[in-house]
């Protein structure tokens, strides 16, 4: 039996039905669930994009499925070390908070 994703529907289904839609069908239903990565290398490449794009309203849901994929806290730290050189100070220093919240077993925002 597969599980079928609701992230996009509990997210913002009510407001954007049809994005949430894609979201959970193509998305993460389809392009997370391709055999050809496995996903601890999904979760890599999506955070440090996450990272070097600035986005980090997306990372909390993100550093969770990361570290569900079986990247360690160390690993995630290391991580943003790393893309400090390649994606700039700021860009590496802004998810640290939600790091720091995961560590603490706090929900972030």
């Amino acid at each position: 039996m597969t599980i079928r994703s609701d992230q996009g529907q509990r997210g913002f289904g009510d407001i954007a039905p049809a994005l949430a839609e894609l979201t959970d069908r193509v998305l993460f239903d389809g392009v997370w669930e391709d055999p050809s990565l496995l996903p601890r290398d999904r979760s890599l490449a999506t955070v440090s994009a996450l990272i070097a794009l600035g986005r980090v309203e997306p990372l909390p849901c993100h550093l969770r499925r990361a570290l569900d994929n079986g990247i360690s806290q160390d690993e995630l730290a290391a991580l943003i070390t790393h893309l400090a050189f390649y994606a700039g100070w700021p860009a590496a220093a802004s998810p640290v908070p939600r790091l720091r919240e995961l560590a603490k077993g706090k929900p972030a925002p």
